[in-house]
């Protein structure tokens, strides 16, 4: 069964919208990414949207709507689903709302209520009135998205690090071919937290400056944050782009660090092209994982290059991470959304294409890859791959393309 997915909606530093998002990677806009200060006067780089955010838009009946509307976690999940909105009414006019799910993807812990709340326990002696413990469990994300459009089919967290949404799509169209659900919002949400980058700078993986990908001089990663949700249907959407096939693997190698070989990455998508059908040369344009890691980098391209074996038959592939910052558990929806988007400009007659932003300088000890360099275009890309390798070895392969 194919499982569609709508335009999404989305937002992260580049972009406040789609449109937005997919221009900035198309020509390479780094823009978004800009210096930010923590207490303690620690600097770092980070990918941070910097427009206000509107107060979460849902009647909350019960819930104490002030607290969540101040979190800003839920505020930015908010303002991407807000673009999906058509596409939610229009499953809630044909669907109960038992028959729709959903599915996000996660790093943050609710990490912001948890602080602000004990801060204002340590300073008064009691928690805030509005706030409640659940706000910072993993599933409030979810629950808070079942609320705000009157759901009542399953609601699933995913928490395997940067593979996060990555995995709650496959989740939510397994949701969908099983006949659990009707529809499915699936994608995901993080923000760049202190928590966050701190955590990655006592890794040693945070870069100093912009991330690199793929070039010798590669120093690390440039947090960011953001969200993507796609509206999951049985249904062709106008632009009848659909999930091909879906592959998964956790090689546990590390807590942290990926398998250096890149095994557990080739089996992911060596699972992705058999369940899509299709050939390793039918790939069009793949979006790597990329996070500018010395260690990720490597195994990403030794990996490609066991999956694409003939370099002239490669896909055309960028990172689009020096662009959007590198968006944690939000990372694997928001790239495959610019996938979606190439694709869709594809259907328009227009050959953007993501390009990869780095030095221009090889590390000869990697496999050559065919960056997508600006100025790049592509003629009539039908299909295209995302690749999201998360900590503990989970590495999760998207496939999308056109469907007539």
């Amino acid at each position: 069964m194919a499982v569609y997915l709508s335009p999404p909606g989305m937002l992260c530093c580049a972009g406040q919208n789609r449109t937005q998002c997919f221009d900035a990677a198309a020509k390479g806009d780094q823009g978004g990414i800009r210096p930010i200060l923590l207490e303690g006067d620690r600097r770092f780089l980070a990918g941070r949207i910097q427009e206000e955010l509107p107060a979460a838009a849902a009647d909350f009946g019960a819930e104490p709507a002030a607290y969540t509307a101040y979190t800003r976690i839920i505020r930015i999940a908010d303002a991407a689903l807000e673009q999906i909105r058509g596409d939610v009414d229009r499953a809630l006019a044909r669907y109960s709302p038992d028959r729709i799910g959903v599915c996000v993807g996660s790093c943050d812990n609710g990490s912001e209520s948890s602080f602000s709340a004990h801060k204002a326990h340590l300073t008064a002696g009691i928690f805030p009135q509005d706030y409640a413990l659940r706000f910072q469990s993993a599933g409030y994300t979810a629950d808070f998205i079942s609320g705000k459009f009157g759901l009542a089919g399953p609601a699933l967290t995913v928490s395997t690090a940067c593979a996060s949404s990555a995995g709650a799509i496959i989740k939510g169209a397994e949701l969908i071919r099983t006949g659990l659900c009707d529809a499915v919002i699936a994608g995901g949400v993080d923000v760049a937290s202190p928590t966050a980058l701190l955590g990655f700078n006592a890794l040693e993986a945070v870069s100093a400056a912009v991330t690199n990908p793929f070039s010798k001089n590669r120093k690390g990663i440039t947090l960011g944050e953001g969200a993507c949700f796609f509206m999951l249907g049985k249904d062709k959407t106008a632009r009848k782009i659909a999930l091909l096939g879906a592959g998964e693997s956790a090689d546990a190698f590390h807590i942290t660090a990926p398998r250096p070989d890149g095994s557990g990455a080739v089996q992911a998508m060596r699972q992705a092209l058999a369940r899509a059908g299709i050939e390793p040369d039918e790939v069009d344009y793949l979006n790597l994982h990329g996070t500018g890691t010395p260690l990720n980098d490597r195994m990403e391209a030794l990996a490609l290059a066991a999956v694409f074996p003939r370099y002239t038959r490669r896909p055309q592939v960028s990172s689009t991470k020096p662009i959007t910052g590198h968006t944690l558990g939000a990372a694997g929806a928001l790239e495959l959304a610019l996938c979606w988007m190439t694709l869709d400009a594809a259907s328009q007659g227009k050959t953007a294409v993501p390009v990869h932003c780095w030095d221009g300088v090889y590390d000869r000890g990697l496999p050559k890859l065919r960056f997508a360099e600006p100025g790049a275009r592509m003629e009539k890309p039908r299909i295209c791959m995302s690749n999201s390798f998360a900590f503990g070895g989970c590495n999760v392969s998207l496939i999308i393309g056109i469907q007539e």
